[in-house]
């Protein structure tokens, strides 16, 4: 283990490090910096810029990049934050039939195709290793969300959030669902979203992309017109649970990587106004999905028989022979053994606020505390 290993408290950075110059411009012009982060901010310019001589040999490699004409159709993990999507995307990426987008794609997007090896190990050697909300590991060969990498490669994702908080809504509006993005906007982040499929599948020689991202939820519609074959897999998990573990995984997340300083209340408003967005957006676009490319699934029956579940999803969806992927799952799974699970206790003020934003899902799926 590296003497040098920082964890997310300490970190002197932001993700934005890895994104290219115009993202890094657009997305930071005016924006108010705290006092308290100003270090941060100056570091993570610096070194972004440091990284630009090294991004132009990763776009001529690119741009000489062949057509791959034997990919199949994305397989995309919806669900809203804490429901379960990491646990569903750690166990279907044991099967390496998928290519997925790695921790170090989603930081470094534009060190993909030159230099990686490097400074895979340089992040390796720096980086926590693991997620402070639940202590799952991380490392930089792992299966990750690509929000995380659009938001280094483009002004339209929601997870500038996390950098800038006060600007919650206007990403929720513009860039969660889409609904109010222009259509340039829209091709903008089908296009990067495109290139991290393309990379990824490009690095790992693999033939089907494998994603886990919690804001296509609210993008079903737009992500279905692009990839009309695609597979849905839908997570839900009992709304009392995903309220006061979202909080902490936003409060955590923000304080590591955030520009701004948001309070408990401020927060509080925006997760219960992204789970309507999110919710609402994929109720709408759900009967759109043709048959055989969904399969919606409650996290607590995936976690009680993990196994029966993904061999009922690679049927319904038709991922393939789920007996010959069955072991390395099953070595996956050992791994966990031990692992404990949260206890939540819910007081007043959660189940008030639950039950009158959220209660649509509790009926529908019907939880109960």
């Amino acid at each position: 283990m590296s003497l040098f290993r920082l964890n997310f408290d300490t970190l002197p950075v932001n993700t934005l490090v890895g994104a290219d110059r115009r993202t890094f411009r657009e997305v930071t012009r005016g924006a108010e910096i705290d006092p308290s982060c100003r270090g941060k901010y100056r570091l993570t310019r610096l070194v972004r810029g440091m990284l630009d001589p090294f991004y132009l040999l990763n776009e001529r490699r690119y741009d000489r990049l062949p057509e791959r004409t034997d990919l199949e159709p994305p397989v995309f993990i919806i669900g809203h934050w804490r429901s379960g999507t990491t646990y569903a995307h750690n166990l279907l990426s044991c099967d390496d039939h998928f290519g997925c987008c790695t921790t170090y794609q989603t930081v470094f997007p534009h060190l993909m195709l030159w230099g990686r090896p490097f400074f895979e190990r340089c992040m390796a050697a720096v980086m926590p290793s693991s997620r402070p909300t639940d202590s799952m590991r991380l490392g930089v060969e792992l299966p990750q969300e690509e929000e995380f990498a659009l938001s280094n490669m483009t002004p339209c994702s929601h997870y500038h959030f996390w950098m800038f908080p006060h600007r919650m809504a206007e990403y929720r509006e513009r860039f969660l669902t889409f609904e109010r993005a222009t259509d340039r906007e829209r091709e903008e982040f089908l296009a990067a979203e495109d290139r991290v499929m393309r990379i990824a599948l490009q690095v790992s020689g693999r033939r089907q992309f494998l994603s886990k991202n919690p804001p296509h939820t609210g993008r079903v519609a737009m992500l279905l017109e692009r990839y009309p074959q695609a597979r849905f897999i839908y997570l839900v998990r009992n709304p009392y649970v995903v309220y006061e573990s979202t909080h902490n995984f936003f409060r955590q997340t923000i304080n590591a990587v955030g520009m701004q300083r948001i309070t408990d209340e401020a927060l509080d408003r925006e997760i219960l106004l992204n789970y309507r967005a999110l919710y609402e957006s994929y109720e709408s676009a759900r009967g759109t999905i043709p048959e055989g490319q969904l399969f919606e699934v409650r996290f607590e029956d995936l976690q009680e028989s993990p196994l029966e579940i993904v061999e009922l999803i690679y049927d319904r969806l038709s991922l393939g022979d789920f007996q010959q992927v069955r072991p390395a799952m099953e070595r996956y799974l050992a791994t966990l053994r031990g692992y404990r699970k949260k206890r939540y206790e819910f007081d007043s003020r959660t189940i008030e606020r639950v039950e009158s934003h959220w209660g649509d899902a509790l009926r529908e799926w019907d939880y109960q505390l």
